[in-house]
């Protein structure tokens, strides 16, 4: 399969099946352990115990597992019924407890977690390009606003030089808006990736990625 812009619909669908398959055994993302050190850096030692991520779009659960091994709690949301029980199906019976599974699109997380509060961490791996470009700025509130201050965001958002960018334009972003978006945050780390390279299903695009993770200003988030 070649990875061009035909790869993927105008809805942002692709064959899920056969990528939760292609990547299961995948490491978790480079953004996701960069957080994680930078919290482990700041209070070293048990105190993670007591930390809650949700993991949005959680996929096959890579970032899941990882969060668990560092003895972090985990709410896994993903709308794919598949993805979960892949990411529940991985884990250690002792440890399920220690993790919230809810099939969930993106779109309706405002929604649905609207009562969430104080989060620690949100993790969207590779997961907010593919949000409805109608709820994408509610779920960007939602985020910022779930998150206690300290807390932190680490994902991806795509740039507006990606091959996908002619399927879909609304779901991209310029360099300028990233960093709008990111106003109520310290950055801590910011790759923009502008090249060719491989996809997950063995074919290769021009990839315009932002990876980020980001520290949660003091104070109520400005609206």
């Amino acid at each position: 399969m070649t990875a061009t812009p035909q790869s993927i619909d105008s809805n942002y669908q692709r064959d899920w099946p056969a990528y939760f398959e292609a990547v299961h055994d995948k490491p978790p993302r480079e953004t996701l352990l960069k957080a994680l050190d930078f919290f482990d850096a700041e209070t070293p030692g048990d105190s993670r115990l007591n930390r809650t991520a949700c993991d949005l779009a959680c996929g096959e659960g890579r970032d899941t597992r990882e969060l668990l091994r560092r003895g972090w709690r985990s709410i896994a949301v993903d709308s794919s019924p598949l993805g979960l029980s892949y990411t529940m199906n991985s884990l250690a019976n002792s440890r399920r407890s220690d993790v919230t599974p809810l099939t969930l699109r993106l779109e309706d997380v405002p929604t649905v977690l609207s009562h969430v509060a104080g989060l620690d961490l949100v993790n969207a791996s590779f997961a907010l390009p593919f949000c409805d470009p109608g709820h994408f700025a509610s779920v960007w509130q939602w985020i910022v606003k779930s998150l206690r201050p300290g807390g932190r965001f680490a994902g991806q958002l795509f740039g507006d030089r990606d091959d996908w960018a002619s399927v879909r334009p609304a779901s991209h972003h310029t360099r300028a808006a990233v960093e709008a978006l990111l106003a109520p945050f310290t950055i801590e780390h910011f790759e923009e990736a502008d090249k060719p390279g491989g996809d997950a299903l063995g074919g290769i695009k021009h990839h315009h990625i932002f990876h980020i993770v980001a520290r949660r200003n003091d104070g109520p988030p400005k609206t």
